[in-house]
C-alpha cells in the first residue's frame, strides 16, 4: 500500500492538482497541511467521487491538517495532548490530526496516520519560534507514549515539519545563516523523536528537496529545501519497501510550493 504527505496550501485551491494526483499515484492514503479551511468548507465532492473519505481539522483560513483515505476510518484524534497554544488569546491551533485506517484483510489490523503541520517559527527571537519548541517537545513526549503502549503498531508522524535536520536538505547553508528550519535547537528537537525510536522513512531512499519557495526563481534554480518527512514506529519501518519525492508536482500552474512525499509498504 501507499501512503503519502503534502503540503497543499489550500485545498480548496487545488483540490484538482490533488484528486489529479491521487489518480495517477495510486495512494491510499494522503495526509495533507495547510489546507486553509474549516471541515465544513472541504470540498469533499471531488475526493468521494475518487473512492476516498475525507477527514479534516481546520478552525479558520489558516493552517489546518486533513487525511484523505480509501481504507476504513476506525479513529480519529483531534489534536494531541497537551498541545501547546499560540496567540492573543491563546489557542491551540489546527495543526494536528490523528487518523486510524483498518487495513485489508490478512495484512495488519490497522494503521494510524498523524498529519502535522509543525509552527514555523519566523524568527529565532520571535515568540513563534519559542512556540515551535514547546510543541515539538510536547508532540515528542505523547509520541514516545504512543511508542512505549504500542512498539508493535503500525503509527507514522508524517508532515511539514518545518525543520531542515541536515546542511545538505537546504540549497546553501550561508544563506541561512541565524535564521530558523536550521537553527541547533530546531535540529535537536528533530533528532530527539530519532532517539526515542522513531525512524524517518525516506532519508536514503528518496532524496530530494521538497519546498521551493515562490519568490526569486527558488524552483528553476534548485533553490530548495526539505522540511517535509515520514516518522515511522519500528514495525512501520520494517514495513517500508520504497519512497519517493514527486518534484514535478512543484511544476506548472498553480502549484503548491511543496511537493508530495511517498512511502510503500509492504504488507
Amino acid at each position: 500500500m501507499r501512503i503519502a504527505t503534502w503540503n497543499v496550501n489550500s485545498l480548496r485551491t487545488r483540490v484538482e492538482r490533488v484528486i489529479d494526483f491521487l489518480d495517477r499515484s495510486g495512494t491510499d492514503v494522503l495526509a495533507m497541511q495547510e489546507i486553509k479551511c474549516r471541515p465544513d468548507q472541504l470540498p469533499t465532492a471531488p475526493f468521494e467521487e475518487a473512492g476516498y473519505e475525507v477527514v479534516a481539522h481546520g478552525l479558520d483560513q489558516w493552517n489546518g491538517v486533513a487525511v484523505a483515505t480509501r481504507l476504513p476510518v476506525e479513529d480519529v484524534r483531534v489534536g494531541f495532548d497537551g498541545q501547546p497554544a499560540f496567540g492573543d488569546p491563546p489557542k491551540v491551533e489546527a495543526r494536528a490530526l490523528g487518523v486510524k485506517v483498518r487495513l485489508p484483510a490478512g495484512t495488519r489490523p490497522s494503521l494510524t496516520v498523524w498529519s502535522l503541520y509543525v509552527p514555523n517559527g519566523r524568527e529565532v527571537d520571535h515568540p513563534h519560534y519559542a512556540y515551535k519548541l514547546k510543541w515539538l517537545a510536547r508532540l515528542r513526549t505523547e509520541a514516545a507514549t504512543w511508542l512505549a503502549e504500542a512498539p508493535e503498531a503500525l503509527t507514522a508522524l508524517v508532515g511539514d515539519w518545518n525543520i531542515a535536520p541536515e546542511d545538505h536538505d537546504v540549497w546553501d547553508m550561508a544563506a541561512f545563516e541565524g535564521a530558523t528550519h536550521v537553527s541547533p535547537a530546531e535540529r535537536e528537537a528533530f533528532a530527539a523523536f530519532a532517539a526515542d525510536g522513531w525512524v524517518e522513512a525516506t532519508r536514503g531512499r528518496a532524496d530530494n528537496y521538497t519546498y521551493w519557495d515562490y519568490q526569486k526563481l527558488r524552483f528553476p534554480r534548485n533553490e530548495g529545501m526539505r522540511i517535509d518527512f515520514v516518522l515511522g514506529s519500528p514495525a512501520f519501518e520494517a514495513a517500508v519497501s520504497g519512497a519517493f519525492i514527486d518534484r514535478d508536482e512543484r511544476k506548472g500552474k498553480g502549484a503548491s510550493d511543496h511537493v508530495p512525499v511517498l512511502v510503500d509498504l509492504d504488507l
